[in-house]
């Protein structure tokens, strides 16, 4: 995700999962979002409107205890944590200072862009059944590298990018 980011060069970055769980359809909402003014726009399965058709409760349950922690110590109040389908502004994403390639990065994305005082926006997503390959995503092992990501960015001194 960094990588594709850092490459692209469009005025409006979107970024979803290439298994077909996302709805390419959908992209329209974050267009609209960004020309209404936001800078990040997060897609969410857990808003009003939203869904998912693959979602675990277990992973339900760590969704929403890594937004309690986001907004406990970021002050950010997003629905879904953990979901992949955003957008950025071009002009925003240094503002992120992306350095991690793991399942983290939409965590870390979300509290960078608080962080840095974006504009941002949720819209509502439905997430269906994965259509090509198998899911790397290990909940416990994976929760607990976006456990120690939110906490160390608790810690970390940060500087937005003049």
């Amino acid at each position: 995700m960094r990588a594709g980011l850092y490459s692209a060069t469009g005025d409006i970055l979107i970024c979803l999962d290439a298994d077909g769980s996302m709805d390419g359809a959908e992209v329209g909402k974050f267009r609209e979002a960004i020309l209404a003014g936001a800078d990040y726009v997060k897609g969410s399965r857990f808003a009003p409107g939203g869904g998912s058709s693959d979602i675990t409760r277990f992973r339900r349950f760590g969704d929403g205890s890594i937004c309690f922690l986001i907004r406990l110590f970021f002050g950010a109040r997003y629905s879904d944590a953990t979901y992949g389908y955003i957008a950025v502004r071009a002009t925003a994403l240094d503002a992120l200072q992306l350095d991690t390639d793991g399942f983290e990065v939409e965590t870390l994305i979300g509290i960078r862009a608080r962080r840095a005082r974006l504009r941002t926006s949720e819209v509502p997503c439905f997430e269906a059944n994965r259509i090509h390959g198998v899911s790397n995503l290990s909940a416990l092992h994976d929760g607990l590298r976006i456990f120690r990501v939110i906490v160390s960015e608790r810690l970390r001194r940060y500087r937005v990018p003049v």
